[in-house]
Parts: structure tokens; C-alpha cells; sequence
């Protein structure tokens, strides 16, 4: 009998993995909170759209449960559960999946920010395992229906990186690697902190950034003084990371080390660095509408993981002396367009509107 996985938080990234997973055959159960979701995939399959023909596809094989139906799952009958909730959701999507798990089951983080050790202080860290999603860009933007905005990794870029906790690859990780080569490139990585923090840093100079200027990633890229704070933020997290003994990936393509001289005025590193990170005209057909989670949140009035992302970082970097001011800076006023104190505008940071 193949694995049974359930993916508990059926959004955006949820979604995606899920709905390919199924759709290749594998057994699928997607759980979500949100009732029209649940009830649009029951009625007509969850429709996945991406960049090329071959990712635009409806799912109809997954099955499907409300967060109130989870009660009437066989006990001892998930042996994948991948979380792929808000980082604040963690510990009752986990809890809530905990009884469910078959003796060898194990719980997945498939989340931004630092959550092993949430799932881990319920389940217990032998059965927790982490998988990050580098650079791809899925947004939930209609009940049952999840577009990719970012084309695939393939072999230029590592989209999913699975990893232990302890950095053994274990025959689970090795599992896991297959199935998410399904969906597009994967390896396993026996630095699960390392690229946990590297993520946090891409995060970190992103989707704050998008959420607060109302701009799309493009557009906060393609806008000097905004890709400059941007820059800024990358460079703090790098320093903090180093400085927290994390072996850092590459971020957004450019190496830790130069993108944090590059935040520190190294005029070379920061020409370097810009030429990397500024967009490319064309390359993206799907540019104008590339937003990360955090702006995704803000246009749909919910509650952000700017306080697990930049104020993590902040955080961190309070706790060890390494000061991170322009996350700092980030977090107070995210919160603010959170309250509804402000609304999304390039002049929070300094810049004229796109």
C-alpha cells in the first residue's frame, strides 16, 4: 500500500503540492479551514495553473476533508502529514493531526519561518522532518484554484530542499525527495537549519516589502531605492545567521557573503548583487502579479508572519548583539498596515509609486 499524506492547510503552497501529488497518483487528503475551498475541489477538482501547458491541469483524484470532518479519520492512519499552515497556525494544525499518525507516521513543516521545533515539542523531534520551498511563487486566488507564478527550478535552481533535523539523509528524506521531484526539482540537504535561515533571509527582504509598497516582487526589485532596503535586510539576516554558526545558501542567487557587503556600502558587491537581483525584461511573463504570501495576506485582510519572519530575525539579532534595524524598521510598520493604521504605498520606504 503506497503512503497515505495528508496536507493539513490547503492553500497556496498546500494546494500545489497536494493537488500534483494526487494528480500523479499518490494518496492525497487536503484539509483546510476554509469552507468554500473544501466545498469548490469537492464539487468541481482543484484547478492548478503554472507558466507552461503541461501545469495547467484539474485535480479531482484528492480527497478532501473540513477541518471539522478530521474527527472521522481512522486512528493510526496518516503516514505523511505535512503542515502547511500559517507559521501562527502551527502548533493546532499539528496538535489536531497528532492522533492520526500510524506508528511510523511523521509530521512535516511545508511553512516559511522556523517551525520544527513547534512540531517537534508536540510529536517529538524523531518524528518531524523539514522541507523548504525555495523561490516558487503560489498564490490560492479563488476557492480551488492555485496559479504558479514563478517558473519551474528544473536544473538551474533547487526549488524543494528535505532535510532531518539531526542532518542525517534518512530513508524518509529519501521518500520525500521522490515525491517532490514529482512536482519539480529536489534534492536532500543535510543542512536543514542553514537553508531554514537562508529561506528566512529570502523571506525576510520580500515579502514584508511587497506586502508594505503594495508593489508586485518585480516592482519592488526594479525600484532603486526599494531594492536598496531590500538589500539592507538581506545583509542583516546573512550577519545574524553567520553569526549564529547557520552554514548559509545562496540567497536569491547571490552568495551570503556578498550580499552582505553589499548591505554594508562595498560599492563592487553592490553592483553585483543589483545586477542579479534587478528584473529582466521578459522573463517572467507572469511578473506583474508575482506576490509572496505576506502581500497575499495583506490584500485579503488577514493576520501576517511578519513577526516570525523580520521580527524573528530582529529578534535574533538582539539576543546575540548583532543589531537589525531595518527589520526592526519592517516589522512596526507591517503591523501598522495590519491594524489598518496605514495603506500599501512606496513612500513608507522612500520611494515614488511604480
Amino acid at each position: 500500500m503506497g503512503k497515505r499524506i495528508a496536507i493539513i492547510g490547503a492553500g497556496a503552497l498546500g494546494g500545489y503540492v497536494g493537488g500534483t501529488l494526487a494528480q500523479h497518483g499518490l494518496d492525497v487528503t487536503l484539509i483546510d479551514m476554509w469552507p468554500e475551498n473544501i466545498e469548490t475541489i469537492r464539487s468541481r477538482g482543484l484547478e492548478l495553473d503554472g507558466l507552461t501547458p503541461d501545469e495547467q491541469f484539474t485535480v479531482t483524484e484528492a480527497k478532501t476533508m473540513h477541518v471539522t470532518e478530521v474527527q472521522s479519520l481512522p486512528r493510526a492512519s496518516i503516514d505523511i502529514a505535512m503542515v502547511a499552515v500559517k507559521s501562527y497556525d502551527t502548533e493546532w494544525a499539528t496538535m489536531l493531526i497528532r492522533p492520526y499518525l500510524a506508528p511510523g507516521g511523521y509530521v512535516v513543516s511545508l511553512q516559511n519561518c522556523l517551525n520544527e521545533e513547534k512540531i517537534a515539542a508536540i510529536v517529538g523531534w524523531g518524528r518531524t522532518v523539514g522541507v523548504i520551498a525555495s523561490l516558487i511563487s503560489v498564490d490560492l486566488h479563488a476557492a480551488g484554484r492555485v496559479r504558479r507564478t514563478m517558473p519551474k527550478g528544473g536544473a538551474q535552481h533547487t526549488v524543494f530542499r528535505v532535510g532531518e533535523p539531526h542532518g542525517r539523509v534518512t530513508p524518509r528524506v529519501e521518500e520525500l525527495v521522490e515525491m517532490f521531484s514529482l512536482i519539480d526539482s529536489a534534492k536532500a540537504t543535510p543542512n536543514l537549519w542553514g537553508e531554514r535561515w537562508s529561506k528566512l533571509v529570502q523571506n525576510g527582504m520580500g515579502n514584508g516589502v511587497t506586502a508594505l509598497t503594495g508593489l508586485s516582487s518585480s516592482g519592488c526589485l526594479a525600484n532603486e531605492t526599494i531594492r536598496r532596503f531590500q538589500i539592507q535586510l538581506a545583509g542583516e539576516g546573512v550577519r545574524i545567521g553567520q553569526a549564529l554558526g547557520f552554514p548559509l545558501e545562496k540567497i536569491r542567487g547571490v552568495e551570503p557573503e556578498q550580499m552582505a557587503r553589499a548591505a554594508e556600502g562595498d560599492a563592487a558587491a553592490r553592483a553585483a548583487v543589483e545586477a542579479i537581483l534587478t528584473p529582466k525584461a521578459g522573463s517572467n511573463p507572469r511578473a506583474d502579479i508575482q506576490r509572496p504570501s505576506m502581500a497575499q495576506d495583506i490584500l485579503k485582510g488577514r493576520r501576517t508572519e511578519i513577526e516570525m519572519m523580520n521580527g524573528v530575525i530582529a529578534a535574533k539579532g538582539a539576543e546575540i548583539g548583532v543589531p537589525a534595524p531595518s527589520h526592526e524598521t519592517l516589522t512596526a510598520l507591517v503591523l501598522r498596515l495590519e491594524r489598518g493604521e496605514i495603506r500599501p504605498s512606496p513612500a513608507h520606504l522612500g520611494a515614488k509609486g511604480a
